[in-house]
């Protein structure tokens, strides 16, 4: 009975960490970088400060 309390509390907090990670990693993708944007387009070109 312990054993399958622990292994289920195991696998719930492995479950979690990995919702953590990939909810990071989607973050960190998701995420604008700062710097320069330079673009060109029928305006010609511009070029913005993030």
């Amino acid at each position: 009975m312990l054993t399958s309390r622990n292994t289920l509390l195991l696998l719930v907090a492995v479950l979690i960490a990995g919702l953590a990670v990939t909810g990071y990693a989607l973050y960190e993708e998701k995420k604008q970088p700062d710097g320069v944007q330079i673009s060109v387009g029928k305006n010609g070109l511009s070029i913005k400060e993030k």
